[in-house]
């Protein structure tokens, strides 16, 4: 396994990070992870995009994008996969122990690692625990995942493969790592930026694809929903057919979640870069 880290290509063992590194002591980073398709990351402006957006929320200077370029491509050469999860890592570099930034720079990691096709439904359960609409990251894809790890372990021990969070209001707002659609009256609704979720790569291009509207909804609504899918980068679209401990009502993937699994496998195959 050959990754890139600070500007050069190293062997995994010798790929390493200071214990002192800001990502490390307080999650001080934020990351990408991409779908990677025989050589080539799908949505790569769009990704990068987002870890400039990420990286500005929280104050650190803007990741140099044509060396993420450079980084991504390289890792894609030097480690051919059929199908890969490509990440990319950005933090705020070698640093004091407390929440003050050093001044030695920003971090770049670039790692790839082989991944499977999702299958085309899924289990999620729904957790006690809320998403902060209001906090100074909401929005920004951090390496603060803590709160991600409990929740999907919670998940995975109820036999699912997400969890799914309300915000504070009550309102519907994404899952652990990926965002929520749901059909009510025959309609495609997912929840709006507002609401603190992630404003995900896939949720924007089946949004744009599929016609869904953004809809600030109840948490109730997962009851309500006659279709339910999730998105993200290696999940694509994916059916959900059970919810806690109830069954949806209709088989998955129904009619509409299948309109839109359709319409993205198409249009993504035309376009890796849309």
């Amino acid at each position: 396994m050959r990754i890139w880290l600070d500007g050069a290509l190293r062997d995994a063992d010798s790929a390493q990070v200071s214990v002192f590194d800001h990502g490390l002591t307080v999650g001080d980073g934020v990351f990408e992870t991409l779908k990677a398709e025989r050589g080539t990351a799908f949505a790569l402006t769009r990704h990068l995009d987002r870890l400039t957006r990420s990286a500005g929320g929280l104050g650190l200077p803007d990741p140099d994008l044509d060396e993420v370029r450079r980084a991504c491509a390289a890792v894609l050469e030097a480690n051919p996969l059929p199908l890969g999860r490509l990440r990319i890592t950005y933090t705020g570099g070698l640093s004091p122990l407390g929440s003050d930034r050093g001044d030695a720079g920003p971090t770049l990691v670039v790692a790839v690692g082989g991944t499977a096709r999702r299958p085309d439904s899924t289990a999620v359960i729904t957790v006690p625990w809320v998403r902060n609409e209001r906090s100074a990251v909401a929005g920004l894809k951090t390496t603060s995942y803590a709160e991600n790890v409990v929740a999907l372990a919670a998940a995975h021990r109820a036999g699912a493969s997400e969890a799914l969070f309300a915000n504070t209001l009550g309102r519907l707002c994404e899952g652990t790592g990926s965002n929520v659609f749901v059909v009510l009256d025959g309609e495609l609704h997912t929840p709006p930026l507002a609401s603190g979720c992630l404003a995900g790569i896939t949720r924007a291009l089946v949004a744009e694809w599929a016609g869904a509207k953004e809809t600030d909804l109840p948490f109730e609504a997962l009851e309500q929903a006659e279709e339910i899918f999730l998105t993200s980068t290696l999940r694509d679209v994916q059916a959900v057919h059970r919810v806690d401990d109830r069954a949806m009502a209709a088989a998955a993937p129904g009619p509409v979640t299948a309109e839109a699994m359709g319409i993205f496998d198409a249009r993504s195959g035309e376009d890796l870069d849309p």
